[in-house]
């Protein structure tokens, strides 16, 4: 198993990016908060879970070693596969799948793509208990820098309209996602001086995990 990847990030995409090991890119599918930490030409360290099927090698990428383990007991539930593990992290942390499971929370679970009720039903009957308690995991370097300073100001509406598309949203479903959500995530409607270089109320870069998880509370509404 290879269980992290640590060398020089060549390109970042849309679902994945493609780390330099040893003059060797490899390529690994991410989370949209987790990519948000990664930069073309700079050093990153993932934590990695390599998926293998008769046609394929998947390499996929986390923030973290939770994250990671995450991912993988997922997997371990009926009817859930490495996509919709991958998908279920795009829009919950770790410590906020725990306690949706914990609390069977059907309706925060349902806002996944590709989850139903049923399926949120057996997800939790069969996951109750082995995710471990809200607070149990481990918070990484990687995950806290991704998730305190955010993406980029400029690019944070490309990565949340990048994220949602390949979580299988149109490209005109994320625009309007992104358009009704922008003056929470900016401090209220009156954000037009803020909006040139896309900065919160308090100076912090927007966070490209929370913008995606309001997005996708949108999407689940209409």
């Amino acid at each position: 198993m290879i269980a992290h990847l640590d060398g020089t990030v060549s390109s970042v995409a849309p679902d994945g990016a493609v780390i330099d090991v040893g003059g060797v890119g490899l390529l690994v599918q991410c989370t949209p908060g987790t990519l948000a930490g990664l930069r073309p030409g700079e050093r990153a360290r993932v934590a990695t879970s390599l998926v293998v099927r008769e046609d394929a090698l998947t390499l996929y990428g986390f923030a973290g070693e939770d994250e990671r383990n995450t991912f993988e007991l997922l997997q371990t539930a009926s009817g859930v596969g490495p996509r919709l593990a991958l998908a279920m992290l795009a829009v919950f942390s770790p410590d906020a799948l725990r306690r949706a499971v914990a609390s069977e929370d059907l309706a925060a679970l349902t806002t996944v793509p590709g989850i139903g009720r049923k399926g949120a039903q057996r997800i939790v009957l069969e996951l109750a208990g082995r995710l471990g308690s809200p607070g149990d995991g481990p918070v990484s370097s990687a995950a806290a820098a991704s998730n305190g300073a955010g993406a980029r100001a400029a690019s944070w509406r490309d990565q949340v309209r990048a994220g949602l598309v390949s979580l299988g949203w149109q490209a005109r479903e994320a625009d309007q996602a992104i358009a009704t959500v922008e003056p929470e995530l900016l401090g209220g409607p009156d954000h037009a001086g803020r909006a040139a270089n896309a900065q919160a109320p308090d100076g912090q870069a927007v966070d490209v995990a929370v913008a995606l998880r309001a997005a996708l509370r949108v999407l689940g509404r209409t």
